[in-house]
């Protein structure tokens, strides 16, 4: 009998072992699944799982913007290459000592929140509702604020605009007055090796050749950008936005000279590949620009632990009630402001539009030439202020200056940050395994 029970319990358990079995391997298949690497970055890897959600958040950012989606095959592809990009920026700042606290992550999010008109919990359910939790959002946006931060210290905080640039560019507007139109473009790039052989570039070719016939059956711009393109914004449709001529390469500027509205470009080389432009819209750049200017001078009594907020009120009020007494302004001011103005009466100048904060510039804007203020609380204190005169002032010059930096800084930043990017990239070990898939 125990013979019989012995035989009968061994099959049961080697059925029991091989349940066992079968549930480690689907376990481990799973696992397998969930962990598998697309791509080895330096130290780091990159997993199907971080690749499949960014897909998930692209892919609802083409919906949202009612823009097909280019295949799929293609899209995983442009993705792990933004992900590879990141990774490293990542990296390098983490070694180079570069990290977000928790505190200005805290007050980036609330800012966000703010912006869509909820508070933080009705923007977690948001969220939620989306499928993204509030670490992996959290996650996101202290990246990119790294990044950010990153590309600021490594190339925008080098990036040096000298007066005799500035003359430069003013004078080549002047002799051509197209630098002073802005065209609204959108661009594809296919890229080819600084020294690439024949056959990269005939590849190149074809494949921009492949592009333009695309978009000649009329598939969208944005899907071929996605579906094409090695820019970086390519899977933003490659959208460029607003760029005066100065902005653009003589390339650019000489084939959108020609184009209407709507046209798509010719494929045009330069030493870094092919390129196709699309003019979504244009607009004049030469408008005078006439601002209101108010000169005005003011006291501020500032607050601190010494000096508390009824205090500075009531010596504010007292300060106010010998200005209606006639006592000089400017001779208040010195005695009291506690501003770099007291020295002349208070006297700030000729004031522009956005000089000041919100607060004092309302103030400021009711009062009638000569008239002074009731005491005003700004970030910075109590103010009194009073407005001496306005006037008109054509700023073109002033403007076209400033515009001409801007412009300037913004083209130069962009070329560093892009040659920083593949200088990063080609200095790090990238294995891809993506392919393994297909």
């Amino acid at each position: 009998m125990r013979t019989f029970i012995k035989y009968l319990i061994q099959p049961l358990l080697l059925i029991g072992a091989l349940t066992v079995v079968c549930q480690l391997n689907v376990q481990a298949e799973e696992v397998v699944k969930l962990d598998r690497i697309v791509a080895i970055v330096d130290q780091t890897v990159v997993t199907e799982q971080e690749l499949e959600s960014r897909i998930t958040t692209v892919t609802a950012q083409f919906k949202k913007q009612g823009t097909e989606l280019p295949p799929e095959d293609i899209l995983r592809k442009q993705i792990l290459e933004r992900l590879i990009t990141d990774t490293l920026q990542i990296q390098y700042a983490a070694q180079t000592g570069l990290k977000v606290d928790d505190n200005q992550l805290d007050k980036t999010i609330e800012r966000i929140a703010e912006q869509n008109q909820m508070t933080l919990t009705e923007f977690s359910e948001a969220l939620a509702k989306d499928g993204v939790s509030m670490r992996k959002f959290r996650s996101d946006i202290r990246n990119e604020i790294t990044i950010a931060r990153l590309r600021e210290r490594e190339v925008d905080g080098r990036v040096n605009v000298s007066e005799s640039e500035i003359d430069n560019f003013l004078t080549s507007q002047a002799a051509n007055n197209e630098n002073q139109d802005e065209f609204e473009i959108s661009h594809i790039l296919i890229r080819t090796p600084e020294e690439g052989a024949t056959e990269d570039v005939q590849k190149a070719k074809a494949k921009v050749d492949s592009a333009v016939n695309e978009l000649n059956t009329g598939k969208s711009f944005a899907k071929v950008s996605a579906s094409f393109s090695d820019a970086p914004n390519a899977l933003e449709g490659g959208n460029l936005g607003w760029k005066s001529g100065a902005q653009m390469p003589a390339l650019f500027l000489d084939a959108l000279k020609t184009m209407q509205i709507g046209d798509i470009s010719p494929p045009l080389r330069s030493p870094n590949g092919f390129h196709v432009l699309k003019l979504t819209n244009k607009r004049g750049g030469n408008s005078p620009l006439v601002i209101q200017q108010t000169h005005s001078r003011h006291i501020l009594i500032k607050l601190s632990e010494i000096m508390s907020e009824k205090e500075g009120k009531q010596k504010m009020d007292n300060i106010k009630e010998r200005l209606d007494n006639g006592e000089k302004f400017e001779v208040l001011a010195r005695q009291y402001s506690e501003d770099s103005t007291a020295s002349n009466g208070g006297d700030l100048g000729w004031v522009n539009p956005g000089d000041t904060v919100p607060q004092f510039e309302k103030a400021m804007n009711e009062l009638k030439d000569n008239q002074i203020s009731q005491p005003i609380r700004t970030q910075f204190g109590w103010h009194i202020i009073q407005v001496i005169e306005r006037r008109s002032q054509d700023m073109s010059k002033e403007a076209a200056r400033l515009k001409a930096r801007q412009e300037i800084r913004a083209k130069k930043a962009d070329e560093a940050y892009q040659d920083w990017i593949r200088e990063l990239r080609d200095r790090a070990f990238v294995e891809l395994r993506l392919e393994d898939k297909f």
